[in-house]
Order: C-alpha cells, then sequence, then structure tokens
C-alpha cells in the first residue's frame, strides 16, 4: 500500500500477481486485509493518517506470518524507518526513488528486486525439509585445529534481526576481531552499525578505510563497498574498495572470505548467517583451501536458509548450529594465543 497514485498504478501494471487491494493509506488497508485476504503486502513507510509502522504493528498482532514487503527510501529517515519495521516483523524491504522524478521508471526497475523477494517468501518452489538438514554432509574435523584470530560474518535477508541477537552475546573480552558484511545500501549500514553498538558489550561501527584491526571489537562493511583485510607486518588493516559487485552484490561476502583466508589462513573462522542467494560459497571454498573454520547458522532458525544452505550442502561447514548457539560456538572456537596478528599501541585506551 502507497500513498502515491502513480506507485500503485505502476506496481500495479509491472508486477506479475493480481493487485487486489490497493490502499491510500494504513487504515483502508487494515480494513481491506480480511476482505481480500492477501498473500503478501506491500507497505510504504511514508502514509498519511497511519503510517507504515504503525500499520506494520497492527497487521502483526492479528497477522503473525503474512509476508509483509516495505518501501523505503536511500536516507537517514528511510535507513531508521526501516530497521525500525525489521524490528517489528517486516518479511524484507526494497528501495524506491527518494523524489518524483524519474518515479515511474525507477519503479519499474526495483519490480525485480520485489518480484524476487515476494517469489522467495510466498511461492517457495525448492524449500529443503528439516529432515534433510540432518544428513548433510559434515566434513572431517582437524585433529588439531587453529584456534580462531578473526571472525568473518556474512548475512543478508533477515540479517539485522539476527546480528542483533548475536553481537550482544559477545563479551569485551572477545579475542579476535569481527568483520560483518550485512547486504545492505549505503546509509543503512551505519544506522545498524549504531543500532548494534547501542546492544552490545562489544564496540561495532561501520569500517572505514585503512582502520586497523583490534580484538573486542566488530565492524560493517559500509554500503556500496567491499571490505578486505591487510597486513603490513604485524598490522592488520582495513581495506575498502568499489571494485565490481559480486553475487550481484556490493558489500560481498565472497570478497571478505577471500580477503581473511588470504590473510588468516587456518586461523580464519567464517560464519555464514540467514540470506538469499549463494554469497559466500565460494569466500567458503577459499576459507577451506586454507584450513580455516566455517560455521553456518541452521535452516530452522533462518529467515532465507539459502546462503547458509549452500555452504551446508557443498558439505564445507564443520557445524550448523540454531542462531541462538552461535555466539557461544563462536566464542569456543577463538582465545587469546601467543604471537597475536594484531599490532596494538602500548596503553591505547579503547576508541
Amino acid at each position: 500500500m502507497d500513498d502515491s497514485v502513480v506507485v500503485r498504478q505502476t506496481l500495479k501494471e509491472v508486477l506479475p500477481f493480481e493487485m487486489v487491494g490497493p490502499a491510500a493509506n494504513g487504515k483502508i488497508a487494515l480494513a481491506l486485509i480480511p476482505q481480500v485476504n492477501p498473500d503478501a503486502i506491500i507497505l510504504d513507510i511514508e502514509m498519511p493518517e497511519m503510517n507504515g509502522l504503525q500499520t506494520l504493528a497492527a497487521i502483526r498482532r492479528d497477522y503473525k506470518s503474512l509476508p509483509v514487503f516495505m518501501f523505503s527510501t536511500l536516507s537517514s529517515r528511510g535507513a531508521t524507518a526501516t530497521l525500525d519495521a525489521l524490528e517489528l516483523g517486516a518479511t524484507d524491504y526494497v528501495l524506491k526513488p527518494s523524489s518524483t522524478a524519474g518515479a515511474t521508471a525507477s519503479l519499474v526497475a526495483v519490480t525485480a528486486e520485489l518480484v524476487r523477494k515476494i517469489r522467495l517468501h510466498c511461492l517457495p518452489t525448492a524449500v529443503t525439509t528439516k529432515s534433510a538438514c540432518t544428513s548433510l554432509p559434515l566434513p572431517a574435523p582437524r585433529n588439531r585445529p587453529e584456534p580462531a584470530e578473526v571472525i568473518a560474518i556474512g548475512v543478508s535477508t533477515g540479517g539485522p534481526n539476527a546480528l542483533a541477537e548475536l553481537i550482544p552475546l559477545f563479551t569485551p573480552d572477545l579475542p579476535a576481531p569481527v568483520l560483518i558484511v550485512q547486504h545492505m545500501p549505503r546509509v543503512f549500514t551505519k544506522f545498524l552499525a549504531d543500532r548494534l553498538a547501542a546492544k552490545s558489550r562489544i564496540p561495532v561501527r561501520e569500517a572505514r578505510h585503512d582502520e586497523p584491526l583490534e580484538p573486542g571489537r566488530a565492524w560493517i562493511a559500509p554500503g556500496d563497498f567491499h571490505m578486505t583485510v591487510k597486513r603490513t607486518g604485524a598490522r592488520v588493516t582495513i581495506e575498502l574498495n568499489q571494485e565490481a559487485p559480486e553475487n550481484s552484490c556490493r558489500p560481498a561476502v565472497d570478497v571478505l572470505f577471500r580477503s581473511v583466508a588470504s590473510v588468516f589462513g587456518p586461523k580464519t573462522l567464517a560464519v555464514v548467517m540467514t540470506g538469499m542467494g549463494q554469497d559466500g560459497l565460494r569466500g567458503c571454498e577459499a576459507v577451506r583451501q586454507n584450513d580455516g573454520g566455517i560455521i553456518v547458522q541452521d535452516e530452522a532458525s533462518s529467515v532465507v536458509w539459502g546462503m547458509p544452505g549452500a555452504v551446508a550442502h557443498a558439505g564445507l561447514a564443520e557445524a550448523i548450529v540454531p542462531l541462538a548457539d552461535l555466539a557461544q560456538l563462536i566464542t569456543r572456537r577463538v582465545r587469546h594465543t601467543a604471537g597475536s596478528s594484531f599490532h596494538q599501541e602500548s596503553g591505547r585506551p579503547g576508541q
């Protein structure tokens, strides 16, 4: 539902689904739901009388599992509202134009993404059964696995809420840095980092170029930038670039995983969490080739078991665990070791 007549008419023309209940505001939308019994709702955040967040909260009170997709703008206000919507139970979101100029053409351009997400959540065609998960091949554990010195996390659909459960469980004495690629556009990643920082016991921030890695801290790749690491002597720093997208993503999980595997080798721990697609699979192959560790979130606790499922089905995961158990397992895989890869200035307080 969107307050713009142009938006509603364009969606009706370009979406390959029947649009049964166009509504100009949230109150009308709520009244229409029991009448038209929709398979999904497309909800704008900015609406008169009853905004998208209010409408979403009302929908979730009565319709717990009805897919709701939010239209958001690429702005600070849009990023904040979208993260609020995801916390309230929105299924996913897509970006719409931030101005009326060229709005129709832009909406047509984002239709492919919207259709892909609607089909994923509403018309599953290849859902992996829970029984299949128990029979996935797991690699033989190494006799003496290297203690991990870096934690690299890849996550997409469902990621903000999953990260909000995981990161606050890490304690300040976590003996490794945490590098996160969450598929999100620019602006959004900064607000996500700020939210996680407010809930967590370790510092969390959006990554900056040439920033040194330190244990007990977490960095999120900025939207529209790949994140890698670089070793110079004993110093390991974050590098950002805008090279070509991979898996239609920038930042891409594969890029991060390949980089940490090349720098940390067997002391790498890659974690693949809920997400659509297969980003992270090739990166996990690089981690495995360098004898690093790989953990994936299980299907039952994932919003979408695309990314972790691809790694699991490839036989690359040493463990497939529920979200609730991830922090404990990750913490067990990292510990202080002699000859740390990190250079820290003596006596420098945490930032």
